[in-house]
């Protein structure tokens, strides 16, 4: 079974962390929520997600990292050297990756693994990673990274992941089942 990590930080945003944990759920994925400001992480808009590890007891390999948006959400993710570690790890291991809205600026980029790619981000959040020149599309795949611009694209970020993970007939039966524009 495919493995994957979602780092939560204090601030996330609600929707960019649960809709592919929903999607990839549905795809068989087993899903870990890491707590990297704590066991009880406290989203953007007050929803409390209990972890089931927290950063301290990350051991292993996982086929996805992923790191969702929001603020302050990112910025304490950038806060843990340990995030940085995992991230520079699976990149180095050439394991998707994925992030969005602020944490491709705010994260991936200061942790060194977008050089010579592509990426998307929320508009604004460029200024957190100034020099490189950020996509203005929806969801970018850039070799083992995958990156999206919004909580509007949490879905679509989520059927890429599975895309990449499976294959599109995979993402196609997810979509299906959740009645994603049919």
């Amino acid at each position: 079974m495919k493995k994957a990590l979602f780092l939560l930080a204090d601030g996330f945003e609600d929707v960019e962390a649960i809709t592919p944990m929903d999607a990839l759920s549905r795809a068989g994925v087993q899903v870990i929520r890491c707590g990297v400001t704590g066991k009880t992480v406290t989203a953007s808009h007050g929803l409390k997600v209990v972890a089931d590890i927290t950063i301290d007891e990350v051991e292993g390999d996982y086929d996805l990292i992923y790191l969702p948006g929001g603020m302050p959400g990112s910025t304490n993710l950038r806060a843990s050297e340990k995030v940085c570690q995992l991230v520079r790890k699976q990149n180095a291991e050439k394991r998707l990756i994925a992030s969005i809205c602020a944490a491709p600026a705010v994260v991936l980029g200061p942790c060194g693994v977008l050089e010579g790619r592509e990426a998307t981000c929320y508009p604004g959040s460029e200024e957190f990673y100034p020099g490189f020149e950020f996509s203005s599309d929806g969801v970018v795949i850039s070799e083992n990274i995958i990156t999206a611009k919004a909580a509007g694209w949490a879905w679509e970020m989520g059927f890429a992941i599975i895309s990449y993970l499976f294959d599109e007939e995979k993402s196609a039966e997810v979509m299906n089942s959740v009645y994603y524009r049919i």
